[in-house]
């Protein structure tokens, strides 16, 4: 049986917490909701629930692409 030499570090204790880091890195990457939420194993419900105060800056991203939207912004490519 092999035996595994794991670092003493915080990311050793809690590896949910890279799972969490993870998931929310996607979301404020602007990876749809639905996308992250069935990479994850989730509902969208849930995963909203749970990350949804980790969103950061996305105000902006929303309001860029409603203006493109309405033809008042800059051109999609």
């Amino acid at each position: 049986m092999c035996r595994f030499n794991v670092a003493a570090t915080p990311l050793a204790t809690r590896p949910y917490d890279l799972r969490h880091a993870a998931v929310s890195t996607w979301l404020n990457g602007g990876v749809p909701p639905t996308k992250v939420a069935e990479w994850a194993g989730r509902s969208v419900d849930v995963l909203l629930q749970v990350h949804a105060k980790c969103l950061d800056g996305q105000d902006q991203i929303a309001q860029r692409h409603v203006q493109t939207t309405l033809g008042r912004g800059p051109k999609r490519e």
